[in-house]
């Protein structure tokens, strides 16, 4: 199986299955002498974790980070960090009814007709369990960013029709954490949060959109052609588990307007580094390349495959089956997947940041 690994210079493999021993990862690329806080990897983690609120999978896992290598007295050495983090709570019976059978939307019937075989066992790789991984690379180079004082922010706009018509500019993002949805405005958190737990009693699932915003970015990030800025933050995106649009700024709001309407006009800025415009709907990118403006996004999650409601299907002799799911499972995505659109977003600037170095004389 190919493409475990994502990254140029700030590069994240991983391996692992749902059900296996343990997931877990290679960084390389980190800048010697960078201080890394365990603790805060763990947070990361927690973050993410299965069974954390009501409204997620109460399948439970620590979680608990072991570094393998790379990191000595809380810094970095420059060589590969290794890590792990071991599976504890799998339940491997719920999904022996799936041996033979393919659930609807789910990667099974791709898996076994692309490699021959498959891990029935929770999805085996294509599991979001191994997004656990991203946590950790993703929190390594938040704090590579951190150092150019950059930040990532990400948070829940919409659950099904539920929608908080407000951007990351207009909320106060630190009071994201204080939901258990990760929404930050409290109104529409309650009825986001009413709105899973009734789906939930249905057996069904939904799906919803993460907005993120990238702030204190410098000039200058991302390549022409192939490797533009947003080409590759959508890459990344399309990547996470569930994920079915990406959008950046304006994104598909763009076709209403007019040119003389959507363009972001520069301002003044008295010999500022950094691009000051009117308007942000190119979303702090032009060209592929940063323009100092934050970089803001949104992602599209569909609802959770596996609903606890029977569904048509077939079996591995194309005959028709009907199943019904068992185990646990999340009614909504969106709560938990915050923390990995952060990562992935935070791999991407890290590692673009720190190409930009190499391309310096």
């Amino acid at each position: 199986m190919a493409a475990n690994c994502f990254g140029s210079v700030f590069r994240l493999t991983t391996f692992g299955e749902s059900h296996g021993e343990a997931i877990g990862g290679i960084i390389e690329g980190c800048p010697a002498g960078l201080n890394i806080s365990v603790d805060f990897i763990q947070k990361e983690l927690e973050r993410r974790k299965p069974g954390q609120s009501s409204i997620t999978t109460q399948r439970k896992e620590e979680d608990k980070v072991e570094i393998l290598s790379g990191i000595f007295e809380e810094k970095s050495t420059g060589a590969p960090i290794g890590f792990l983090i071991r599976n504890l709570d799998q339940r491997s019976k719920d999904y022996s009814h799936l041996k033979d059978s393919y659930r609807p939307s789910h990667a099974d019937f791709t898996y076994e007709k692309k490699y021959g075989i498959r891990d029935y066992r929770g999805g085996g790789r294509s599991s979001a369990r191994e997004t656990a991984c991203r946590i950790v690379g993703g929190a390594i180079a938040k704090l590579v960013l951190k150092e150019q004082g950059i930040n990532i922010n990400a948070f829940v706009k919409q659950v099904g029709p539920v929608k908080l018509e407000k951007n990351f500019d207009e909320v106060d993002l630190n009071k994201t954490e204080n939901s258990i949805v990760r929404c930050p405005d409290e109104q529409t958190a309650a009825k986001m949060i009413a709105f899973i737990e009734d789906i939930k009693k249905q057996g069904d699932t939904i799906g919803g959109i993460i907005q993120c915003a990238i702030q204190n970015t410098p000039v200058g990030l991302g390549e022409p052609v192939f490797d533009k800025l947003h080409a590759v933050l959508a890459h990344a995106m399309m990547s996470i588990n569930a994920v079915k649009g990406f959008e950046l700024g304006s994104g598909f709001d763009s076709i209403h307007f007019k040119g003389s309407e959507l363009n972001d006009v520069f301002l003044p800025n008295s010999g500022s580094e950094r691009a000051l415009t009117k308007t942000n709907n190119s979303g702090g990118i032009q060209g592929g390349i940063s323009n100092g403006m934050p970089i803001w996004f949104n992602v599209a999650f569909k609802p959770v495959a596996t609903i606890m409601k029977s569904q048509d299907s077939i079996n591995s002799s194309g005959e028709a089956v009907s199943l019904e799911a068992k185990g646990r499972h999340d009614p909504c995505v969106l709560p938990r997947a915050v923390p990995i659109v952060e990562s992935m977003a935070a791999l991407v600037i890290a590692d673009f940041l720190l190409l930009s170095r190499t391309n310096k004389i």
